[in-house]
């Protein structure tokens, strides 16, 4: 098993501080320059927050919400939080006023962190229907409303803070009272086809992953790690927040998905976490290159310092990895979800297979059910999901957690991902696919940048097909057809029937009744807005079916079920 040796991440971030003191723990850009918070002012401004949020009544158990953007403010906030023995409820930034009532309201939040004016703008439009939310802090100043207690950041930290020796006291019996299995934080499930479920992990859930991902660092206080995915999901949390303060890293947050490659271009990192979306960008630009230029381009990209990239959330096409490798760019896949806190198993730097997600990290146990789905018990084993003791007996079973996944492992330990369970589509004729192992033979085409197989009791498989449109100029040269965003989806014959012919080739290594015999191409990439994508990129694949789904029925049109 994983040893456990904090029973709270309080005492884990504070035996951080204390050892690095003086060094820069996080660097943000404000105003067009880098700042940094030493690991001291990091501490004492954790301990100023929990000191104000306990004047305003926090008890242990309370649930206090995090709606913002990726901060600085968002990482003390958190510890604050945790130190008053409370845990939180972190929301996606991008979220609408309806998820946020949704788990405001589920979870019980009694209080809200949220960053700017147009966050608390969501929040003010359901307020009646939040009897539970008793303050709002705003990390950018006192909100113009009078209709529930509010408090700036910088009040509140003030307010902690003179609180003195009374507050630190009050601070360190409610970190004695949080044992490993106490709850830090409740992080809603991104839900597509129903309401989002509240996963729950304590203290030591946390903890032992990110014992289990500092073993593969080491510890190493002259190294920076860039951060850009959301905070609000499980795998930045745990990677980019709790594991790098177990190996002491300084974390360097980007401004946004969109600066993020500017970021690394000036912070020259030396890791960082990623999906694959943005890693299928740097290669679809290292490969505009020669073969003998790509190594000085990939430097030029992201500096000498840079060791390995971490991917997760999605699989990564292998001719990517395979690709960018060639290239210095050494990226490590690994896999897990929200249930399991999140990391499952991970390639190492010394010990990794291409196309696969790695071995099971130490403490973690795996294996294949009978149907070929994931299994997997361990420490790091979520709690349950909050309010729901009947999802969480189906997912929980003898210690076991299901995790939907299909897989497989080979002799040597290796996991492979090939599907989720409730993607798998059967045909009418009874035949069973796996639209994941054919969407990467897809994506591999230089003119398709995602793909989403469809069929499930249909008579043949068909595939909605999203172009590269930075190629579209050439596609239509080629094809002799016409490119319109006047509609949804592609209706020229000519560049369609081009496609399909890429989509043939992609799939002629794979049996005929796995072959996708027609297309729907689309005019415009997928959107966060639309809800086709979650925060990560992950394609939300009922949304999209849903959202396209009278241009499918037309491919089956005149066919007899």
């Amino acid at each position: 098993m994983t040893s456990i040796d904090f029973q709270c991440l309080s005492a884990m971030h504070r035996n951080a501080c204390a050892q690095l003191g003086p060094l820069p723990a996080l660097r943000f850009k404000q105003d067009g320059l880098w700042h940094h918070l030493t690991w001291n002012d990091y501490r004492n401004t954790a301990d100023d927050v929990a000191a104000g949020l306990i004047g305003l009544g926090i008890e242990s158990g309370d649930r206090i919400a995090i709606l913002s953007e990726n901060r600085w403010e968002w990482l003390v906030a958190d510890h604050a939080i945790l130190s008053t023995g409370a845990f939180d409820v972190p929301i996606h930034s991008p979220s609408t006023s309806a998820q946020i009532q949704y788990q405001l309201e589920h979870s019980g939040a009694c209080g809200i962190v949220l960053s700017t004016i147009a966050q608390w703008e969501k929040v003010a439009a359901v307020m009646s229907q939040l009897p539970d939310l008793r303050f709002v802090v705003c990390f950018d100043g006192k909100l113009p409303t009078e209709s529930i207690p509010n408090y700036s950041w910088n009040a509140l930290r003030q307010t902690g803070r003179r609180a003195g020796a009374t507050g630190r006291r009050e601070i360190a019996a409610r970190e004695a009272a949080t044992t490993p299995d106490s709850l830090a934080t409740i992080i809603y499930t991104s839900g597509t086809t129903s309401r989002p479920k509240g996963v729950m992990l304590t203290h030591a859930n946390l903890i032992s992953n990110s014992v289990a991902g500092a073993e593969a660092y080491g510890f190493d206080c002259t190294r920076v790690w860039l951060n850009w995915l959301p905070f609000s999901h499980v795998f930045a949390r745990l990677v980019d927040h709790y594991a790098t303060t177990r190996m002491g890293f300084c974390v360097a947050l980007s401004q946004s998905s969109a600066t993020v490659m500017d970021d690394i271009r000036e912070i020259q990192p030396h890791n960082f976490t990623s999906v694959p979306r943005l890693l299928e960008k740097i290669w679809a630009h290292l490969i505009t290159f020669p073969v003998d230029k790509r190594a000085a381009e990939a430097r030029r990209m992201f500096g000498p310092r840079l060791v390995h990239i971490s991917s997760g959330g999605a699989p990564l096409p292998p001719h990517v990895a395979v690709d960018l490798r060639e290239a210095g760019v050494i990226v490590l896949e690994g896999y897990g979800l929200t249930e399991s806190s999140p990391i499952i198993s991970f390639n190492e730097r010394d010990h990794w297979k291409v196309g696969t997600v790695g071995p099971a990290i130490k403490g973690v146990e795996v294996k294949i059910a009978d149907d070929g789905e994931i299994l997997t018990r361990g420490p790091h084993v979520m709690k349950g999901y909050w309010k729901d003791p009947v999802a969480t007996a189906e997912a929980i079973q003898d210690g076991w957690l299901h995790t939907g996944d299909l897989g497989s492992i080979d002799s040597e330990g290796f996991l492979k991902i090939t599907g989720r369970k409730k993607d798998l589509i059967v045909t009418s004729g009874g035949k069973n696919i796996a639209p994941a192992a054919l969407e990467a033979l897809l994506t591999g085409d230089p003119f398709i940048e995602q793909a989403l197989v469809y069929g499930d009791a249909r008579q043949f498989v068909t595939a909605i097909i999203v172009p590269k449109f930075e190629k579209m100029d050439e596609a239509v040269r080629e094809s002799g057809g016409v490119f319109s965003t006047a509609t949804d989806v592609v209706t020229d014959p000519k560049l369609l029937a081009w496609y399909q012919s890429h989509v043939d080739k992609a799939l002629k290594v794979v049996s005929q009744v796995e072959r996708v015999k027609k297309i729907v191409v689309l005019t415009h990439p997928l959107s966060l807005d639309l809800d086709e994508l979650t925060v990560t990129q992950k394609i939300r694949r009922t949304a999209v079916f849903n959202r396209y789904q009278k241009y499918l029925d037309a491919l089956y049109e005149g066919l007899s079920e």
